[in-house]
């Protein structure tokens, strides 16, 4: 089962919930901002500084965090549903789809070739993308979801001609030849399990920013 355990503190300590769905809003469950390490199971999950799935997203593939990046900052929580094989995204030099193209299928530091800071506009064609300002997974970040068409990066994302660095979510347990996974729909609810949480081992992985 697709599940996630968050802590408020580092290290899995103190109290802790158990999601397995949706939460839009962490305050609800009275779980918001107070995230210091988490522990996922499955398919990955998106951690929201804003209730609503608003505001920054932060992207935790399978494995243990006993630290994150952005601790006391969360306000939802977000699984992944879609299918994550076989990625691909066709990044475009000009808005609208225009000029060059260059199709990605893996994690590819656009510095080292023609399309650093140069695209305008994507396609995906498959996979969840995670798209940075700069090499190295480095600076500003966004989302981008299967089937979207995003014509304009300088007014939809004020992101054009910044990006350098690019990435598809991953899961292990992904179906080859991205078949059917087994997962069931989106939907909201709240938390299955409250208690201290006292145990779990580090893996000395930090979040995905």
């Amino acid at each position: 089962m697709n599940r996630i355990t968050v802590y408020e503190r580092a290290n899995f300590e103190g109290l802790s919930r158990e999601f397995t769905c949706d939460v839009p809003d962490l305050h609800e469950l009275d779980f918001g901002d107070c995230i210091s390490s988490l522990k996922v199971v499955g398919q990955p999950w998106i951690a929201y500084t804003d209730p609503k799935y608003e505001g920054e997203p932060h992207a935790f593939e399978e494995g243990e965090y006993p630290s994150i990046e952005r601790p006391n900052s969360f306000s939802a929580l977000r699984l992944v549903h879609h299918d994550l094989g076989d990625p691909q995204i066709t990044l475009y030099e000009h808005p609208n789809f225009q000029g060059a193209c260059k199709v990605v299928t893996e994690e590819t530091n656009l510095a080292y070739g023609y399309f650093n800071d140069r695209v305008a506009s994507h396609v995906v064609q498959r996979g969840v993308w995670l798209l940075y300002q700069h090499p190295g997974r480095g600076g500003w970040h966004c989302l981008a979801w299967p089937g979207e068409h995003l014509a304009d990066y300088k007014l939809e994302l004020n992101f054009q001609s910044r990006l350098s660095h690019l990435r598809p979510l991953y899961w292990t347990g992904r179906t080859a030849g991205g078949g059917d996974t087994g997962l069931e729909g989106t939907r909201a609810c709240g938390s299955r399990r409250v208690r201290d949480g006292r145990c779990g081992r580090s893996a000395g992985r930090g979040g995905v920013a």
